[in-house]
């Protein structure tokens, strides 16, 4: 099953109301709602599309898949590529915590030449 994951976006973001985030993005409320609880079933494009723009990330960032028990997919379908990991905010904040400072500089100065 599909699923938007937005979640670890805002985590790692750092949003901490997404709904009013949602909502100042351009999101009407009761579609920032329906987002956030997961009651959505139609995902307008332009939606996805301001989304990925405002949280500076990919239509493939927004969704998740979860295997259902039946149909068994084969290992090479391509919704595998949809499979999240799942990373916490607190790991994540605590790898960068626990990262020497000498890598923290290199890795800060690869991600500023990606811009």
């Amino acid at each position: 099953m599909l699923n938007l994951n937005l979640k670890p976006i805002f985590e790692a973001r750092g949003i901490e109301r997404p709904y009013t985030y949602l909502v100042k993005a351009g999101i009407s409320r009761a579609t920032a709602h329906n987002i956030l609880s997961s009651k959505t079933r139609v995902f307008r494009l332009d939606h996805i599309e301001l989304l990925c723009r405002v949280l500076n990330c990919e239509p493939n960032d927004l969704l998740a898949y979860t295997p259902d028990a039946k149909p068994i997919l084969p290992e090479t379908h391509p919704l595998n590529n949809l499979r999240q990991e799942v990373i916490s905010q607190t790991s994540m904040k605590d790898s960068l915590a626990n990262i020497p400072y000498k890598e923290l500089k290199a890795l800060t100065s690869q991600l500023l030449e990606k811009k």
